[in-house]
C-alpha cells in the first residue's frame, strides 16, 4: 500500500509541479506535512542537499531519496516513477500535437501566465529553504535576542554565493563548486 501512495503523491506533484525541481518543493513540504512519518521538514533540507550534489534533476532525485527513505528501493522506485510518468505522457502527447500548440494564441498566452506562476512557487519554495537553514525563530523564542533570529554563519554562506553567483566571471562556475564550498565550510564552520 505504501508503494501505491508513494507512486500517487509523486505523480500529482509530477503533474502540477511545471517549471524544473524546485517547483516540487511546496509539494515535497505538503506531502511531508501529511506523512511525518516518511520524512520532515529538516530531512528535505538533507534531500536538497543529496539532490543538487548527485547527477540528474531535482525532482526526481527528491522522489528517489523520499521513497527510498520511506520504503526503501522498491519505495524509491514507487516514488521516481510517479514523478516521471505525468511529464513522459505530457510529452508524447505534445509531440504528437506540436504543430498545432506552436501556432496557438491561447498556448502562448497560457505560457505566459504559467511563467509567473511557476516563478512564485519557486520563490515560495526559496522562502522554505531559508527558513530552514538561514532563519532560527526557534532560538529567538529561548533566547529572546533579535540577533538569534538569523544564523549568522549560514546567512554569510547563503549571501556569499548569491554575490558570486552574481559576479559575471564567477557566474560561470560549475554549480557543484559552490554545494561542495559549502560542504566544506559547512565542516570547518558548524
Amino acid at each position: 500500500m505504501t508503494y501505491l501512495l508513494l507512486f500517487y503523491e509523486f505523480f500529482k506533484t509530477g503533474l502540477f509541479a511545471i517549471g524544473g525541481g524546485m517547483a516540487t518543493l511546496p509539494f515535497i513540504y505538503d506531502i511531508s506535512s501529511r506523512y511525518p512519518d516518511w520524512f520532515t521538514v529538516e530531512d528535505i533540507s538533507n534531500m536538497i542537499a543529496v539532490s543538487e550534489a548527485t547527477p540528474g534533476p531535482l525532482g526526481i532525485n527528491m522522489a528517489s531519496y523520499a521513497g527510498f527513505n520511506t520504503a526503501g528501493v522498491f519505495g524509491s522506485l514507487a516514488a521516481t516513477f510517479g514523478e516521471v510518468l505525468p511529464s513522459l505522457i505530457c510529452i508524447i502527447i505534445i509531440a504528437h500535437y506540436m504543430k498545432k500548440f506552436e501556432e496557438s494564441r491561447l498556448v502562448k498566452r497560457a505560457f505566459y501566465g504559467l511563467r509567473p506562476a511557476v516563478a512564485g512557487l519557486i520563490a515560495a519554495a526559496a522562502y522554505q529553504i531559508l527558513q530552514s537553514s538561514v532563519i532560527t525563530l526557534s532560538r529567538f523564542y529561548v533566547t529572546g535576542k533579535i540577533l538569534d533570529i538569523v544564523d549568522i554563519k549560514s546567512l554569510i554562506i547563503c549571501a556569499a554565493v548569491l554575490v558570486l553567483l552574481n559576479i559575471k566571471k564567477l557566474s560561470k562556475i560549475h554549480p557543484i563548486i559552490y554545494i561542495l564550498g559549502g560542504a566544506v565550510l559547512g565542516i570547518f564552520i558548524f
